[in-house]
C-alpha cells in the first residue's frame, strides 16, 4: 500500500508506472482519482520529454507540456532496467505495489525477468496492466504503431472526416488511441483491484489499443457484422450508410454551432415551434407548417427517415429551423437557448474555449498548480471525475527527472 496518503477513491493505493506515451493517460486518471503513482523514467529522462510545444518556446526536459500534461500529480524516479541493480530495485518497488502500469513492447520485460508472470509467485496480490498496440500476444504483437496508425487501423479514422469523399479520412486529435487504451486500462485496474478484494488475488491485464480503438467505433463496426453494409464519414455528424442532413451553422458571430439531432418528438417540434415564435422567425421559416404536422403526427421515428416521405420532410424542417435559429443569433445565445427548450445543440469550443466555458468554470474544470521552479501558478485541466469524499484537486506539478529517488528509492535500497 502507498506509504503517501492522498485525498480521493484510490487513496491508499499505489500505482507503479512505467512510462510510456501507450498508458501515460491511465496513469494520470488513476492519480487524478488519489492513487500515489510513481512514474519510472530510464536513465535522462522519457523520451516524451522531448516532446513540444514547450512552455515559453524554450526547449529542454522539465519544460514539455506533453510530459506536463501526461505526469501531473505523480512522483517521479529513474531507474535503468537494463542493471542488474535496478532491476532488483524494480523487484522490489513492485513489491510494494498494488498495480503495475506498463506499456512496454511485448517481450522486453520478460527478457529482464521482469514481467508478470516472473513476479506474480512472490507478490499473488499484484494487478498488472498492460497497454500495447496490438496486446501481449498474437501475430501482429511486435509491430510497430503509433496513435495515428492505431486509429487508421482500428476504424476511427474512416468515419472522421467531410461529407466530399474527394478529401480523405480526417483522424481525431489528441492521441485518442492512446486515450482510448488508456481508459480501458484504467477499468481494468479497477475491476481488478476489487475482484482482489474478494479473492486476495491480483491478475494480469493484457489491453489491445488496436481493439480499444475498434470498439470505439459506435455503430460503424456493427453495422459491417450484422447488416454487412460500410457507413460513411459526413462533416460534423455520425458516419452512416446513408447521407443524413448537414447540422454544422455558422452563428451569428461568426462562429459555429453544431445542431445535433434533429427534434423527434412531438414535445421537441413543439419547443421549436415556440422558440420560432420567441425570436420572431415564425414567419420567415417557410416550412412552419411541416413543424405543426410533426406535432399533430406524433414525432417522427428515426427509422422512418428516407423511407416515408411525410416523415422526411417533417425531419428535415426540424433540422432547418433549428439551422435558421443558429444561424440568426450568438453561438452561445443558440447553445442556451436550445437548452432551455429541451433540444441538443452545442458549441464548436476550442479546447481552450471549453475549460473556460461558464458550466466548466462552475464545475472547478481549471485548477492552478504552483511551479515553484518557474515562480508562478499554471492552469492545469482538473481530473474529469467527481466522487463523494474528494474535490477535484491535482496532488503535484509532473516530477522532474529523478525528483523522488532518495523517498522512494533508498527505503527500498536499506530492506
Amino acid at each position: 500500500m502507498s506509504e503517501v496518503p492522498q485525498a480521493g477513491p484510490l487513496g491508499g493505493v499505489r500505482v507503479v508506472e512505467l512510462a510510456s506515451q501507450q498508458a501515460g493517460f491511465a496513469g494520470r486518471l488513476l492519480a487524478g482519482m488519489g492513487a500515489d503513482v510513481v512514474v519510472v523514467e530510464p536513465p535522462g529522462g522519457h523520451h516524451t520529454r522531448t516532446f513540444e510545444p514547450f512552455v515559453g518556446d524554450e526547449p529542454g526536459p522539465e519544460r514539455s507540456l506533453w510530459w506536463w500534461f501526461y505526469n501531473v500529480s505523480k512522483r517521479g524516479i529513474v531507474l535503468d532496467l537494463d542493471t542488474p541493480e535496478d532491476a532488483d530495485l524494480f523487484r522490489r518497488l513492485a513489491g510494494t505495489a498494488d498495480v503495475v502500469l506498463e506499456g512496454e513492447p511485448p517481450g522486453r520485460l520478460e527478457a529482464l525477468a521482469l514481467d508478470y508472470h516472473n513476479l506474480c509467485d512472490e507478490m499473488p496480490g499484484l494487478v498488472w496492466v498492460s497497454v500495447t498496440p496490438f496486446g501481449r500476444s498474437g501475430a501482429r504483437r511486435h509491430e510497430p504503431a503509433v496513435d495515428l496508425t492505431l486509429l487508421a487501423g482500428g476504424g476511427p479514422v474512416w468515419s472522421c472526416g467531410y461529407d466530399d469523399h474527394s478529401l480523405p479520412p480526417v483522424r481525431g486529435g489528441g492521441n485518442q488511441a492512446y486515450h482510448l487504451g488508456s481508459v480501458h486500462a484504467v477499468l481494468a485496474a479497477l475491476t481488478a483491484l476489487f475482484d482482489r478484494g474478494v479473492t486476495g488475488l491480483g491478475q494480469l491485464a493484457d489491453v489491445s489499443i488496436h481493439a480499444a480503438a475498434n470498439v470505439n467505433c459506435e455503430a460503424s463496426t456493427y453495422t459491417w457484422l450484422v447488416g454487412q453494409k460500410t457507413v460513411q464519414r459526413q462533416t460534423g455528424r455520425h458516419a452512416d450508410v446513408k447521407g443524413t442532413l448537414p447540422t454544422q451553422v455558422m452563428a451569428a458571430d461568426g462562429r459555429y454551432v453544431n445542431t445535433g439531432v434533429q427534434p423527434r418528438t412531438a414535445r421537441e417540434f413543439e419547443a421549436l415551434l415556440n422558440w420560432l415564435t420567441e425570436l420572431g422567425l415564425e414567419d420567415e421559416f417557410d416550412d412552419v407548417e411541416l413543424l405543426r404536422m410533426a406535432v399533430e403526427h406524433g414525432g417522427v421515428h428515426h427509422a422512418d427517415i428516407g423511407r416515408d416521405p411525410l416523415v422526411t420532410e417533417m425531419a428535415g424542417a426540424g433540422r432547418e429551423a433549428m439551422m435558421l435559429i443558429a444561424s440568426r443569433v450568438p453561438a452561445y445565445e443558440a447553445f442556451t437557448g436550445a437548452q432551455r427548450h429541451g433540444l441538443p445543440c452545442g458549441i464548436v469550443y476550442s479546447p481552450e474555449e471549453a475549460i473556460s466555458d461558464p458550466h466548466m468554470v462552475a464545475r472547478g474544470m481549471a485548477v492552478e498548480v504552483v511551479h515553484e521552479d518557474l515562480g508562478r501558478t499554471v492552469t492545469y485541466p482538473a481530473p474529469p471525475l467527481m466522487l463523494k469524499g474528494s474535490g477535484r484537486t491535482i496532488a503535484r506539478r509532473p516530477p522532474r527527472i529523478g525528483e523522488h529517488d532518495d523517498e522512494i528509492l533508498d527505503p527500498l535500497r536499506r530492506r
